[in-house]
């Protein structure tokens, strides 16, 4: 556990949050929170065994590769967290208990335990609060410009949850706006049915996801969508490859319409 008095993150870790494509040319602004299973260095190994970290608690696998491959297409602008959401899940309010959980899934997490409020207000200080502060001023730029916003945040998630096989594929998620989320699956059911689709699936906006989409999407009247990718089929380059080009379409397809 750090203590209070010590700051979360070093200079050797570097900032948290990362940039592609600042001056992108399209209207997508594309945010992978859950990018990295990396810990700052202070923090060890938060109690976790090497399994655990390389699980899906600690991050989402293959989703930044593909959200990587939606930027290249389109040349869109990319921002992503370089840290585990097991230290701060910047896709939670710092009030959401999962902001910093201490149980994920079926793994209790030693260095969560019990955390102060200073221990929680140091870890909001250090990795939320930057991360969306820079989103923001992504957006205060291209507004400057002129340059249309339209939000995309990318995930992935678990064949299997809590011993329950899951059958979609791809989730196309949203809150109470509903546009980029409509445009998506009415291009995916004109196309090849390829992969199982559905709209809020395997999670929606009552199990507290759509925090980002809400935080710049909603609340500035952009147009926004939450994709969720089973990560059995993003676990290689060429999963990544595919599924990235697929979802370029159906994205590219939306904000032509």
């Amino acid at each position: 556990m750090v203590p209070a008095q010590v700051e979360v993150l070093s200079k050797a870790d570097g900032e948290c949050v990362a940039v592609e494509r600042p001056n992108g040319t399209s209207p997508l602004l594309v945010i992978c929170e859950h990018a990295s299973r990396r810990l700052p260095e202070r923090f060890g190994t938060l109690g976790l065994s090497e399994e655990a970290l390389r699980s899906h608690i600690a991050w989402d696998p293959g989703a930044l590769a593909v959200a990587r491959g939606i930027s290249e297409a389109l040349d869109a602008t990319l921002a992503y967290q370089r840290f585990s959401r097991l230290v701060y899940d910047c896709n939670r309010p710092p009030e959401s208990p999962g902001a910093m959980p201490e149980k994920s899934e079926v793994y209790d997490i030693p260095g969560n335990a019990r955390l102060s409020d200073e221990e929680r207000h140091a870890r909001t200080k250090a990795l939320y609060i930057p991360f969306h502060d820079a989103i923001r001023a992504l957006i205060r730029d291209r507004k400057a410009r002129g340059q249309e916003t339209v939000i995309a945040t990318v995930h992935s998630f678990t064949p299997i949850y809590h011993g329950k096989t899951r059958a979609v594929e791809i989730g196309i998620l949203h809150d109470e706006d509903s546009r980029l989320a409509d445009g998506m699956l009415e291009a995916a059911e004109a196309g090849p049915h390829r992969y199982k689709i559905e709209r809020n699936e395997p999670y929606g906006p009552a199990d507290g996801v759509t925090h980002t989409l809400i935080l710049h999407g909603v609340s500035n009247g952009f147009r926004n969508v939450m994709i969720e990718v089973r990560n059995d089929l993003i676990s290689d380059e060429t999963g990544q490859g595919v599924m990235a080009g697929y979802l370029t379409g159906l994205l590219q397809q939306s904000l032509d319409a």
